[in-house]
C-alpha cells in the first residue's frame, strides 16, 4: 500500500509542476502585451483620472501658461451635471442611436446585394468600400463641399439651406455623412456573416416553397445575427468617442453637433486640464458601461443561440 501511495504522490507533484510551468510559459507569452497595454491604455487612464481632481494654473495675462496645479477634489466633476455637458451628452447619444441604426440597416443591404453572384460583384464591392477607405477628416471636407450655400446638395435640391450653420441641418448633415462612410463597413461584417451560411439551408427552404422574405427573416436574419451583433458593437464604440467629422464638417464649439469628444477638447485647448480630465473620465464610464450591458445581452443573446442549435440537434 505504501508504493502505490508514494508512487501517486510522486505523480501528483509532476502534474502540479508541469501545469506550473505551462502557467509560467502563457504569462510569459503574455506579457509584452500587459506591457503595452498598461502604457497605452492604463497609465493614460489613471494621469487623466488623477488630473481631474486638479485644477491647473491656467493663462496669465500675458498668455503663458501658469506652472503648478491646485487640488480642488471634485470640484471639476461639477461640471458633469452643467447644462453644456448635458447638451453634448444628448448629442452624441441621439448621433449614436440615429446612424447606428441606419447603417445596420444600409450595411445590411449592401451585404445582400454583394452576397450575390452575378458579373462584375467585384467591381461592386470595391466601389461599395471606398467610402469607408477615405479619411474621415478627407470625407469631411468633401462633405462640407457638398453642404455649401452654393453645393452641390442645395443645387439639387433647388434649396437655399444652411448646412453647415448651427442647427438641426446641422445634425442632419453629420448624420448623412458618417451613413454614407462607415455604411459599408457594416455591410463588410455581415458578409462575413452570409458567407459562412450553408446554400444548402436556402435550397431547402426553397423546394419547401418558402418566398425570398420569409427565408430572409426565419434564415438568413437569424443565422447572420452574431455578426450583426458585433458590427453594432463596434459601431457603438466608434460613435461614442466621435469628434473629427463634426469638428471638420460643422466646425468646433457648435452647440447642436457638440459631442462629448469635443467638448474634452475644447477644454484641453483652453489649458483646462482638469476639467477636460473629469469629462473623459466620465465619457469613459458612459461608453464602459454602455459596452458592459451591450457585451451581456450579447453573450447572453448568442449562448440562447447556441443552447438551441444543440437542442435542435439532438
Amino acid at each position: 500500500m505504501t508504493q502505490p501511495t508514494r508512487t501517486g504522490a510522486r505523480s501528483g507533484r509532476v502534474a502540479r509542476s508541469a501545469v506550473k510551468e505551462q502557467n509560467l510559459l502563457a504569462l510569459g507569452m503574455v506579457s509584452p502585451t500587459l506591457v503595452v497595454l498598461a502604457l497605452v491604455v492604463f497609465y493614460p487612464l489613471v494621469a487623466a483620472i488623477r488630473e481631474s481632481f486638479y485644477t491647473s494654473g491656467g493663462l496669465d495675462a500675458d498668455g503663458f501658461i501658469v506652472e503648478g496645479e491646485v487640488f480642488t477634489g471634485f470640484a471639476n466633476y461639477a461640471g458633469v451635471i452643467g447644462d453644456r455637458f448635458l447638451n453634448a451628452t444628448l448629442n452624441t447619444t441621439l448621433f449614436t442611436v440615429v446612424t447606428v441604426s441606419l447603417e445596420i440597416v444600409l450595411g445590411t443591404a449592401m451585404a445582400l446585394v454583394m452576397h450575390r453572384a452575378f458579373r462584375g460583384r467585384a467591381l461592386l464591392r470595391a466601389s461599395i468600400l471606398i467610402p469607408w477607405a477615405v479619411p474621415t477628416a478627407v470625407s469631411g471636407l468633401m462633405w462640407k463641399w457638398i453642404f455649401q450655400a452654393d453645393g452641390v446638395a442645395n443645387t439639387l435640391l433647388g434649396t437655399d439651406i444652411l448646412w453647415t450653420a448651427d442647427g438641426v441641418w446641422a445634425k442632419l448633415a453629420v448624420v448623412i455623412a458618417d451613413v454614407w462612410k462607415t455604411s459599408p463597413f457594416v455591410g463588410l461584417l455581415v458578409l462575413a456573416g452570409l458567407q459562412i451560411i450553408p446554400a444548402e439551408v436556402h435550397e431547402a427552404a426553397r423546394v419547401d416553397g418558402a418566398t425570398a422574405a420569409q427565408r430572409f427573416w426565419r434564415i438568413t436574419l437569424p443565422l447572420v445575427k452574431p455578426a450583426m451583433l458585433v458590427a453594432v458593437l463596434f459601431r457603438l464604440m466608434d460613435a461614442l468617442r466621435v469628434f473629427d467629422l463634426p469638428y471638420v464638417l460643422i466646425g468646433p464649439r457648435k452647440e447642436s453637433v457638440e459631442t462629448l469628444s469635443g467638448l474634452i477638447w475644447d477644454e484641453a485647448t483652453r489649458v483646462n486640464y482638469g476639467p477636460a480630465s473629469a469629462y473623459g473620465t466620465a465619457l469613459f464610464v458612459y461608453i464602459a458601461l454602455i459596452a458592459f450591458v451591450f457585451v451581456k445581452l450579447l453573450g447572453a443573446d448568442l449562448l440562447s443561440d447556441v443552447r438551441a442549435r444543440k437542442k435542435g440537434g439532438a
